[in-house]
């Protein structure tokens, strides 16, 4: 197979110097030998298409940030992140991950929600892109998911956070302090291909952590397996465990019982 020739080594030095000026323009010198103009048309050019980027995966995010914090975060991430994949869908990851990465920071540079904030909107996205099919899975739909074993959908995420993600927005900005309880979400991808959310709270999403860390239990086993880790009483929790698993299942995050 016929290979381009790597560049020399005077073009590879040059083309490195002209992208770490593009990245962080006030800290790299100005490549020698070019109309700064030129330049210029190149930085807008180039920032303003990652801009653009993250504000269509992060629209609640960007509008929740006056410009110049916004610019100033993205040029952050533009200067400081190298990217691992060249598929734009998977951006978003690798920005959520450099985002959770500042929170940890002794002292973080963003408001405590923003992280938590991007990871729900990627989740959105991810869902909507990811290839599991539902089809694929052997599952009786009509199944008795107390005494069959429940399925549960490989479409369906069980998340947690200390901020109220899906209400924040224009109309709700984040609120002075983290609430006392957490933010309990499943975001699903039914059987029409639509991606919603479900509220639900704590005891929920262990019932769907235990769907998968004990894939041959019936529904029944599940929820005394359930009671006894949350100190409740068990013929309580079979009592309402099938009105729980009846709700994920017509969300189709629950699919059925197993064939």
């Amino acid at each position: 197979m016929h290979r381009p020739p790597e560049p020399v080594p005077a073009l590879r030095e040059r083309q490195q110097a002209f992208s770490a000026w593009l990245r962080d323009p006030d800290r790299q010198p100005v490549p020698a030998g070019v109309d700064p103009r030129r330049l210029a048309v190149y930085r807008r050019l180039f920032f303003n298409t990652v801009a653009g980027l993250l504000a269509g995966n992060f629209p609640v995010l960007r509008g929740l940030l006056d410009e110049a914090p916004w610019r100033a975060l993205v040029r952050a991430w533009y200067a400081g992140h190298r990217a691992r994949t060249p598929l734009f869908p998977e951006v978003g990851r690798e920005f959520v991950a450099w985002l959770q990465a500042r929170q940890a920071l002794p002292e973080a540079p963003d408001p405590p929600w923003l992280a938590e904030l991007a990871h729900y909107e990627y989740m959105e996205i991810h869902a909507a892109n990811a290839e599991a099919d539902i089809g694929e899975v052997g599952h009786d739909p009509e199944g008795d998911l107390l005494a069959g074993v429940p399925v549960a959908s490989p479409l369906a995420w069980p998340l947690a956070y200390r901020w109220p993600v899906h209400r924040l927005g224009a109309a709700h900005p984040p609120p002075a302090e983290a609430p006392t309880q957490p933010t309990c979400l499943v975001v699903v991808r039914d059987r029409r291909d639509r991606v919603g959310f479900l509220e639900a709270n704590a005891l929920t999403l262990r019932l769907l952590e235990l769907l998968h860390e004990r894939p041959g239990a019936s529904g029944a086993d599940q929820l005394r397996a359930l009671a006894a880790e949350a100190g409740l009483a068990c013929d309580a929790l079979l009592a309402h465990g099938r009105d729980i698993l009846d709700r994920l299942r017509a969300r189709d995050i629950v699919l059925g019982t197993a064939a």
